[in-house]
């Protein structure tokens, strides 16, 4: 596709037979008129929005890149083509993880050629004008799109979080697609950019749970595991939470809910920007479905994040995923009390918090204690942790416990962050603590 003569209306024709509509702008880049690479963005763009049956492009205001994580050398030399064309990111766009840990804290096992193709990924997103943020979490670094703004977003958390606690605009972007929405300034006008796909069809009822649970850390990934393998691909109200737990509790249950279904977005009664109540975000309907969660439903959703067999012994502890705030490095610090580790302990974070920690020695302080500060990357998408053949990990993420068997061997015990800390320290399983 070399583009459409100038002054032509319709650009493409969908399936049904109706057209999608591109500016005189649009088609310009589309002819390549401002580069072969921007040429080759906007037609990815192009052909998606046709694909999906979208019957324009709208402008975005910033996206997150999770194109950047090296999966094999088509994805670099994808990159690299994009470069070659003179493209440019067209808004402002952070990078998720990458596979390697640039800062140096953590050895990633990469080695030989993936470590090379690894690297030149990582160069090629930067040439294009991504910034280097390297977190998944990049609205804790200040990206944080304005309510109601359109954005092109990937990686699955920062998606979920960015739509429901943001209340910005944006779907599930995968890779490849995440850059050319950056370098056109341009995404399909379908799902979750258009309010009537944004409300809620179900009730998540969590009035009838005891208080001190839902006041819990513990809380956010066993409800939002419990929520995402029930909502799927549906949009649905959390009711009866009360006081606003905070971004980090938010945080843990978009990640997920994200992972164990495909949410893009949640809502909470009273606590999100889209649900100041539920006749609002229900847009006066009766909810398809009232689903009343009960103590068995909880003990059930938190027995299946855990997938070790054994409970009697862990070989590591990852915490970190989405990335650890500020907020969440002082709590950990806390629960340490100036104790060391007795098993390899992983705390994944982004640079943007790393630099608060060595503002104060708390790296310095961490690592003397045993743990391993990671940035840029995670533990679960690169090999840091030591091949282990049924080695039990223990975490405090829904997303861990979701991603790690498969991702890395390692069965998985879950708890909260205390009982990762006071396991890691005994060097044997905790819980309670």
């Amino acid at each position: 596709m070399t583009g459409w003569p100038r002054g032509s209306t319709p650009c493409a024709t969908r399936g049904d037979g109706v057209s999608l509509e591109l500016s005189a702008q649009e088609r310009s880049t589309l002819a390549g008129d401002t580069g072969a690479g921007a040429a080759m963005a906007m037609r990815i763009v192009v052909e998606s929005a046709r694909l999906l049956g979208a019957p324009r492009l709208i402008p975005v205001q910033s996206a997150h890149i999770d194109g950047a994580l090296y999966h094999g050398d088509s994805g670099t030399l994808f990159a690299e083509k994009l470069v070659e064309g003179g493209a440019k990111t067209a808004v402002r766009a952070t990078l998720n993880v990458g596979a390697l840990d640039l800062t140096g804290c953590a050895r990633v096992r990469l080695v030989g050629h993936e470590r090379e193709m690894a690297q030149r990924m990582m160069h090629a997103y930067l040439d294009l004008g991504c910034e280097p943020s390297w977190t998944c979490a990049p609205y804790q670094s200040g990206h944080r799109p304005a309510l109601g703004s359109d954005v092109a977003w990937g990686e699955s958390n920062a998606v979920v979080f960015c739509n429901s606690v943001l209340g910005a605009r944006t779907n599930r972007y995968g890779d490849f697609l995440d850059i050319a929405c950056a370098i056109s300034g341009r995404a399909p006008d379908y799902g979750l950019h258009r309010s009537e796909n944004r409300l809620a069809r179900f009730v998540f009822d969590v009035s009838g749970l005891d208080r001190a649970f839902l006041e819990s850390e513990i809380a956010w990934p066993v409800l939002g595991s419990l929520f995402g393998r029930l909502a799927g691909t549906e949009i649905g109200v959390v009711a009866g939470i009360g006081k606003h737990p905070g971004e980090d509790a938010l945080k843990a249950f978009g990640a997920a809910a994200a992972s164990s279904g495909s949410v893009g977005l949640f809502h909470m009664e009273g606590i999100t920007p889209e649900a100041p109540d539920l006749a609002r975000v229900l847009r006066g309907a009766e909810p398809a479905e009232r689903i009343v969660v009960t103590g068995q439903m909880v003990r059930d959703a938190q027995a299946r994040l855990s997938t070790a067999e054994r409970t009697d012994r862990i070989d590591a502890v990852a915490i970190g995923s989405p990335h650890l705030s500020v907020e969440e490095f002082a709590r950990l610090r806390k629960l340490l009390a100036g104790r060391r580790v007795a098993v390899p302990f992983y705390a994944c974070t982004g640079r943007h918090v790393l630099s608060e920690l060595d503002r104060d020695g708390g790296r310095v302080t961490l690592e003397a204690q045993g743990i391993t500060v990671v940035a840029d990357t995670c533990v679960v998408v690169t090999p840091i942790m030591a091949d282990m053949p049924g080695g039990v990990l223990m975490t405090n993420s829904g997303k861990f416990a979701h991603y790690a068997p498969g991702n890395t061997g390692y069965a998985v015990l879950y708890g909260s962050m205390a009982d990762c800390v006071e396991s890691a320290v005994s060097g044997r399983p905790r819980f309670g603590a």
